[in-house]
């Protein structure tokens, strides 16, 4: 189902995540934080709009890796921006 593979994404990013930062429900945050946006999950990912608004922040800031040794060496910005849930878009 494409829905659970979205799970995986960070709401703000995109990132493809090894676990789901919301929980298998999709409803329980696990508070870590993204390596590429650094946005904590459950706490300014919490609602869409608060998700757009980290969002336009860190894009507005250079878009800057939080854990700059987990940068893939052909990262593109605008493809990652694709895997973002449509409901957070």
């Amino acid at each position: 189902m494409a829905n659970d593979k979205l799970k995986k994404n960070c709401r703000v990013c995109g990132l493809v995540l090894d676990d789901p930062p919301w929980g298998e429900d999709g409803a329980t945050p696990s508070f870590d934080y993204c390596p590429c946006c650094g946005v904590e999950f459950g706490y300014q990912d919490c609602s869409t709009e608060a998700a757009k608004h980290y969002r336009k922040c860190w894009i507005s800031e250079g878009a800057n890796w939080a854990e700059k040794n987990e940068m893939p060496f052909n990262w593109s910005l605008e493809e990652q921006l694709k895997n973002i849930p449509n409901e957070f878009k």
